[in-house]
Parts: C-alpha cells; structure tokens; sequence
C-alpha cells in the first residue's frame, strides 16, 4: 500500500522553497478516513464479488465463441499495426526512385487560441500507408480464415516487436525476470492444464504453430506444434540485452550474443526432443532459461568480466544504432522516419547535454 498522495498536480514529497508548496500533515483523523475508505473499496468487490460468483459459476456468462470473437478483433488491429511496423523497413527497399511518396499528418489538438494544446501528431507517407494496406490483407485473411500462415505472420510481427522495443536495464534484473517466468511456466503446465488448454482453445496470435501433417495434407494441415510467443519474447530481450552489453564492450565482438543464441537455440531443441519423448507438454523456459541464463554466464567467468556484466546498466548509454527517448514528446512522424533523424541527431557532432539515465 502507498502513501496516501495530494492530488493538487504538485509533485508529493517535494522540498520547500524549491518552487512548490510544502503539503499540511495530514491529520490522525483525515488518515484514519483515507485507510478506512481504503480497506472498505477494497472490501466490497471482494465481498460482493464471491457472492455473485456462486450463480456465475452455474451459467457461462461468455461462450469460447464470444471470447474467441473478442480476441480476433483485439489482435486484427494489433497484428495490422505490428505487421507494418515490421515490413516497412523491409518495403522501403522496393519502392522506385521516382515512387510518388507525399507526406500526410494526423493532428487532433485540444482548445482553441493560446490554450490549444496537441494531442495526436503524426506525421506518415504514402508508403506507410502500402505497408498499412499489405498488413490489412494479411489481417481480413486472419480474421475470415484463421489461416496458420496468417496466424504465424501476425506471431512474428508481435515476438520482434516485443524483443525490439521492450528493454532489460540490467542482466541481474534479466535474470530475476527470466527466474520467475521459470517457476511460473514449469508450474502451469506441470502443476495445472490451464496453460496446455488455453493454448489450444482460444485462436489468437499467441502463439506460433506448424503442422505436422503438412507433407500430406499441404496448407490445409491441421495437426499442430505449437510454441508461445512468451517463449520467443522472454529470452529474447535477454539475449538482446547481452547484445547491447557486447557493444558496450567495444571489442568489436559479440561473444555473449552469438552464446545466448546458441544456448537458445540448444534450449529449444532440448524442449522439442523431451516433449517428442514423453508425449506430453513441455513448459519451454524450463530449458530455455538455465540455457540462456547458464552458456553466457560461463563464458563470463572463464573471461574474468562478470563483474562488468553484472554492472552494465543498458539505459545509461546510448548507442548510435540504437535510439532512446528520455522523455515522452508528442508523437510526430512515422516509426522509421523518426528513427531516421534520431540517428541523424545522434550523429551530428554537436555537444551532449547531461542527461539522468531512464529505466527501461
């Protein structure tokens, strides 16, 4: 529980004199209103709650049909955007010299005169609108056929999304991360069937799958393998973190990547052969993270830096390639022009000025 704060728009615990005005300590009794309202608000759905769960549980409130449905929605506007967010950098390279690509901007602002103020600013182009329309395809072919190709392209736009744009700060909180999903993935699948029944019950991008049977039956194959995406996307922002962490290195090698790939890669493989083995379910991180985690960790000591490992903070140091924001600006131009003139910036030989690093 936190500490009750003001909600005047002043920043709480803020010294005085330093331009905001000091708080007045709350009373025993505004206290004693504020933990009671608190404990009540906190009673009351649980209370209510169990109540109304008995007749719940007698009569589906959703069908899987309704909640598939649901999901299928959610996921066609996430997988559109996902999916050309992926390709654009890829399509770019296509279009013609002299390719007709005019600049287009979405702008919402708030109030009028001096007090407007900009809500949405983005600044897009014609090509961005091809890649935007490739991915709606791809989206009405989800949506109307459920189609494993589909599903799979809508997969991986969402696993590289995730790996590129969620960030570890530091391998200690990698592995705190990787160690929990461990016990959480061995004890839903072992422990429960609720993980193997979601699995496959609900059609959603969620996870990747492949038929077995495509030999003989081609694209209309129906008996499946499939592996989630939290499997692809967890190690994966570990391994990319041990990417940044061979950069900061600046030995012009990446040892720790090209490690955890591999481990990876042997995680993987150790997960498919047990689970061809005993014809059961495997929880994969229960390979993949003793692998990731265990192959880099080795090599780091037989190098003698696993004091720099453990002490490389990714968000305190930008690297050219790779663009950072400090803060949040408003939103003006597409995905790949903005990283474009991020670099440019970047670049330029200009001096820095001091900046507070930022969690990721």
């Amino acid at each position: 529980m936190e500490e009750p704060a003001a909600h005047n728009g002043s920043a709480a615990g803020a010294a005085p004199g330093a331009g905001t005005p000091a708080r007045p300590p709350a009373t025993p009794e505004g206290m004693a209103l504020a933990y009671g309202s608190l404990v009540l608000m906190a009673l009351l759905p649980i209370f209510f709650g169990a109540l109304r769960s008995v007749s719940c549980a007698k009569s589906k409130i959703f069908s899987q049909e309704y909640i598939n449905l649901l999901l299928s929605m959610y996921f066609f506007v996430l997988g559109i955007l996902a999916l050309s967010h992926t390709i654009s950098p890829m399509m770019n390279r296509f279009f013609p010299a002299n390719f007709p690509n005019k600049q287009y901007q979405l702008l919402f602002t708030q109030g009028s005169g001096e007090s407007k103020e900009e809500i949405v600013n983005y600044e897009f182009d014609t090509k961005d609108l091809v890649c935007l329309a490739l991915s709606s395809v791809v989206g009405v072919w989800y949506l109307l056929r459920k189609h494993w190709i589909a599903n799979n392209l809508f997969g991986l736009a969402f696993s590289l999304n995730g790996v590129e744009l969620l960030h570890l700060n530091n391998v200690s909180t990698g592995c705190i991360l990787l160690g929990g999903l461990f016990i959480y993935d061995v004890f839903w699948v072992f422990g429960t069937n609720v993980m193997v029944t979601v699995a496959k019950s609900f059609e959603a991008p969620i996870k990747l799958v492949f038929p077995q049977d495509l030999l003989e039956k081609g694209l209309d194959a129906d008996n499946f393998a499939m592996l989630g995406l939290g499997d692809i996307v967890i190690p994966g922002i570990f391994i990319a973190l041990l990417l940044r962490f061979d950069i900061s290195l600046k030995k012009n090698t990446h040892t720790y990547f090209y490690t955890s790939f591999v481990a990876y890669i042997f995680g993987l493989g150790l997960t498919i052969f047990i689970m061809h083995i005993f014809k059961h379910a495997q929880p994969a991180l229960l390979y993949l993270v003793p692998a990731c985690i265990g192959f880099p960790l080795l090599v780091a000591l037989a190098k003698g830096e696993v004091t720099e490992m453990f002490s490389y903070e990714s968000s305190a140091e930008i690297l050219p390639h790779t663009p950072r924001l400090t803060h949040f600006p408003t939103v003006s131009g597409s995905p790949a022009s903005l990283a474009d003139s991020m670099q440019q910036k970047l670049s330029c030989p200009r001096r820095r000025r001091q900046q507070s690093p930022s969690a990721m």
